[in-house]
């Protein structure tokens, strides 16, 4: 495990505030136990520090994972984020998008958001903006990002696509080989 470098932590920091903007802060900076980023085997763990201090005493072959994996880089450089952050990120979502229950089974077996699927969906959501995918009972499914702004949705066909799937908590089921 070892520190995000500066490029690394500015790629990450970058599309972490699609979804959360400034309310990265809050991630990092918790009055009740700090927590850090770190980097191991291209994944990037969110970990309390006092986890990560233990953590010194097992070699680096032999570390799995520690803490909540956010995500991983690919081989260009980019970062994905992955499923398993999504209870941190919906917490402090700015744009939020509900599907209504005959949207929820498309989303989690892959599919985009549909207009006629939106049950309800944040005031001022610009496009191509990262947005959270909840049902209407407010259970987080996924995350994605949004096709069209929010303006513009009231002109579009009932067919047209609102968000593209980015991940759903379904992929815990279709990923679990590769996922940790």
């Amino acid at each position: 495990m070892r520190p995000l470098t500066h490029e690394e932590t500015k790629t990450f920091f970058e599309k972490l505030a699609q979804y959360i903007g400034k309310n990265i802060t809050h991630l990092i900076d918790r009055p009740d136990d700090p927590h850090c980023f770190r980097l191991q085997k291209d994944r990037v763990y969110y970990v309390s520090e006092n986890a990560m201090k233990l953590a010194t005493s097992v070699a680096r072959a032999n570390l799995m994972s520690l803490g909540i994996c956010f995500g991983k880089f690919t081989k260009s450089n980019k970062f994905r984020l992955h499923i398993t952050s999504l209870d941190y990120i919906a917490q402090y979502a700015r744009y939020k998008i509900w599907v209504k229950a005959n949207g929820e089974m498309p989303f989690l077996y892959g599919n985009h958001v549909l207009k006629a699927h939106v049950g309800r969906i944040t005031d001022d959501t610009p496009q191509h903006q990262g947005v959270i995918v909840y049902s209407m009972n407010d259970t987080p499914l996924g995350f994605g990002v949004t096709a069209r702004s929010t303006v513009e949705l009231a002109r579009l066909d009932p067919t047209a696509i609102v968000a593209f799937h980015q991940a759903d908590v379904g992929e815990y089921l279709r990923d679990e080989d590769t996922l940790f």
